[in-house]
């Protein structure tokens, strides 16, 4: 399996390694556009894998924390308490660069940047950047994207 990310698009792309195509979603990217540098709050670009899947089994709408289940369900009032909150749902696959010195190792490594493609609120809008860095998706694809890609798959975040 793999996945290519279009920054442009606002699309994430599941393919079989001949290339065939068996899941296309809207997510959004980074509402600062793409990059690589620690604290810049941008996408990073390039190849990455998947490092680890966290959330397997939990319901639909968990709300994570620094990588862990907070015992909380997303809610429209839970939202309300924290209207601000940049909220990771459901499922976390985390990324790992593989390029050293682009988004490996140093200023610009992902994995220490804590970059995922996760869950996040069904009202919040895809196909337009608005992460703090990390790829959203609606909480129903995130579980089918996790579910079908195993640890290891090849990650590509491309601008076009």
């Amino acid at each position: 399996m793999r996945i290519r990310i279009s920054i442009a698009r606002q699309t994430l792309v599941l393919s079989d390694d001949s290339g065939q195509v068996s899941g296309v979603w809207p997510v959004s990217t980074s509402s600062r556009g793409p990059g690589e540098r620690r604290e810049s709050c941008c996408t990073p670009r390039g190849r990455h894998v998947v490092r680890a899947k966290i959330g397997a089994g939990l319901p639909v709408n968990t709300v994570f924390s620094a990588r862990r289940p907070t015992g909380e369900v997303y809610s429209p009032a839970l939202a309300a308490t924290f209207p601000d909150k940049d909220w990771i749902l459901t499922r976390i696959l985390w990324l790992s660069g593989v390029e050293p010195g682009k988004n490996r190792l140093g200023e610009v490594d992902t994995m220490r940047r804590y970059i995922y493609i996760h869950g996040c609120p069904d009202a919040v809008s895809l196909l337009f950047p608005g992460s703090h860095g990390c790829v959203r998706m609606r909480n129903a694809d995130v579980v089918e994207l996790f579910d079908r890609t195993p640890v290891r798959t090849l990650v590509e975040i491309v601008e076009n």
